[in-house]
C-alpha cells in the first residue's frame, strides 16, 4: 500500500487546476476556495469528533492553522490571483515546479544533507516540465509575465514550501483528520480575506460547480493533501514534493482528455522526462 500512495498522491493533485478551470465560468475562485475549504473542515471535523481523537491545543493548534494558512489559503490564492490578473497558466505552472527544489534548499539549510542523484533527478524533472509546458510558453508574449502577479506566484510557492516544512516539526502531530479541519479553517480565513477585500463574492449555483466542488472537497483536500502529509510525516519532505513535477505534465494530459487541448511530441517526451526525474530523484 505504501509503494502506491505517491502515484494515488500526484494523480489526485494533477486535477487540482483542472477542477478551478471547471469551475471559474461559475463562481469567482476566491468564493470556490471559500466552499471548498470550509465544506472540507466541516467534514474532517465531523470526522474527527465521531473518533473521538485528541485535538491540537495552545501551540500546536497555532502551528497548524498557520500551515493551514500558508499551505493552502495563501497558496491557492495567490496562484489563482497571479492568473486571473495576467500570468498565463503555463507560466504558474512552471514556477510551480519550482517547489521541489525550494523544498529541497530548505531542507539542506535545516541541515539535511541530499545525495547528489537526488539534485540531478530534480533538475531532469524540472527540465521535463520546461517541455511539457514549452508549447503554452511559446504561444504567450511578453505581456504573460505582469510583474506583480510573478511576484504573487513566488509568494504562492514560498508558502506552500513553508507549509510543507512545518509538517515535519516537533509541533506537526496530532491526527490527520483533527489537524486538517484546523488547517482548512486557515485556508478559509485567507479565502474569506480575499473576498473581502476584493468583492470576488460571485456563485452561479450549476451542476457543473456542484461536481467541480465536490471533487475538489473529497478528492483533492481531504485525500490528496491528507496524503501529502502523510508523506512528509513518514518521509523526507523532498522525496514527497519532488512528485509534483509531475503535476503538470499530467494536467496536461487531463486537459487533452477533458479539454480537447493539443499533446505534441515535445510533451510526450517531457512527461517522461519528468517521471524519468522523478523517479531517479526518489532513489537519490
Amino acid at each position: 500500500m505504501r509503494s502506491i500512495v505517491p502515484f494515488i498522491f500526484v494523480l489526485i493533485w494533477s486535477t487540482g487546476f483542472i477542477v478551478a478551470r471547471a469551475a471559474s465560468p461559475h463562481a469567482d475562485l476566491d468564493m470556490f476556495l471559500l466552499l471548498r475549504f470550509t465544506a472540507t473542515a466541516a467534514i474532517l471535523g465531523v470526522a474527527a469528533m465521531l473518533a473521538k481523537v485528541r485535538w491540537p491545543r495552545g501551540r500546536e493548534m497555532r502551528h497548524h492553522l498557520l500551515a493551514g494558512i500558508l499551505m493552502q489559503g495563501i497558496y491557492l490564492c495567490a496562484s489563482y490571483w497571479a492568473i486571473v490578473h495576467g500570468l498565463a497558466a503555463g507560466v504558474m505552472a512552471l514556477l510551480g515546479a519550482l517547489q521541489p527544489l525550494f523544498t529541497a534548499l530548505a531542507s539542506t539549510l535545516l541541515g539535511n544533507r541530499l545525495g547528489r542523484q537526488t539534485w540531478a533527478g530534480l533538475a531532469v524533472g524540472l527540465v521535463g516540465v520546461c517541455f511539457v509546458l514549452l508549447p503554452r510558453l511559446l504561444a504567450n508574449d511578453a505581456n504573460a509575465l505582469p510583474p506583480i502577479a510573478v511576484i504573487a506566484a513566488l509568494v504562492s510557492i514560498i508558502s506552500i514550501t513553508v507549509g510543507t516544512m512545518m509538517q515535519k516539526s516537533a509541533h506537526a502531530g496530532g491526527d490527520i483528520r483533527a489537524v486538517g479541519a484546523i488547517q482548512n479553517i486557515g485556508g478559509a480565513l485567507v479565502a474569506a480575506c480575499f473576498i473581502a477585500v476584493l468583492g470576488t463574492w460571485h456563485v452561479r449555483p450549476d451542476p457543473i460547480l456542484v461536481a467541480a466542488l465536490g471533487w475538489s472537497v473529497i478528492i483533492v483536500s481531504v485525500i490528496g493533501i491528507n496524503l501529502l502529509v502523510w508523506m512528509v510525516r513518514h518521509g523526507e519532505a523532498t522525496r514527497a514534493t519532488t512528485l509534483l513535477l509531475l503535476s503538470p505534465p499530467l494536467s496536461a494530459v487531463e486537459a487533452y482528455l477533458l479539454f480537447g487541448e493539443t499533446l505534441s511530441a515535445i510533451q510526450i517526451a517531457g512527461f517522461v522526462l519528468a517521471l524519468s526525474g522523478v523517479l531517479l530523484a526518489r532513489r537519490g
